[in-house]
């Protein structure tokens, strides 16, 4: 990986922030680029990973926390010491070699299935003060990379599944939602 990707000011104090959950329409909205690069944009990024780490994750994108701006933050260290803060970010190359990698995701807790993308990858973004880099990538890296990059363009990785798979989830989806809910009523009384 080659990258320069500017460290968040570790003054930052950041907050967690509530995570979108499939379903909800809104992470099918796409991210506009980012124009000001400034304390809010730093901020939002450390907010961003400290979500990320606490959930636990490898890779969240704004769009997961309604924020629709081209914003990603990835870490897939052991030790959680690799972030990488990806603003305005492109895929500029991808490998023809293709690899299914079993992928989970923030915003479809519980969920694990096998998607295959490019194994490797090339991206340039820019980091929280504007400067352009690029990273080169290959597997869990690539695939995390990809990931995010889909949540802003409006895409869950759900979405790569069967039509049988998808129908099977959200109905999954709907019985548990159900299921908390009258939960949360009989609680109440």
């Amino acid at each position: 990986m080659t990258a320069h990707s500017a460290p968040l000011p570790s003054k930052l104090p950041a907050k967690l922030l509530p995570i979108l959950h499939y379903p909800d329409p809104r992470l099918h909205t796409v991210a506009k680029p980012v124009t000001v690069f400034d304390a809010h944009l730093a901020q939002l990024a450390a907010d961003m990973a400290l979500t990320m780490y606490e959930a636990p994750g490898v890779g969240l994108a704004a769009t997961q926390i309604n924020v629709h701006d081209r914003l990603v933050v990835v870490d897939t260290s052991e030790d959680r010491s690799d972030l990488l803060v990806l603003v305005n970010p492109k895929i500029v190359w991808a490998s023809d070699d293709l690899k299914l990698w079993e992928e989970g995701c923030l915003s479809v807790p519980g969920v694990y299935e096998e998607v295959k993308r490019p194994d490797r990858i090339r991206v340039q973004a820019q980091d929280v003060e504007g400067q352009w880099y690029e990273v080169e990538a290959d597997g869990l890296l690539s695939v995390c990379i990809q990931h995010e990059l889909d949540h802003l363009n409006g895409k869950v990785f759900v979405q790569y599944l069967s039509q049988l798979k998808q129908t099977r989830l959200k109905t999954r989806i709907a019985k548990e939602a159900k299921a908390a809910a009258l939960e949360a009523l009989e609680a109440g009384h």
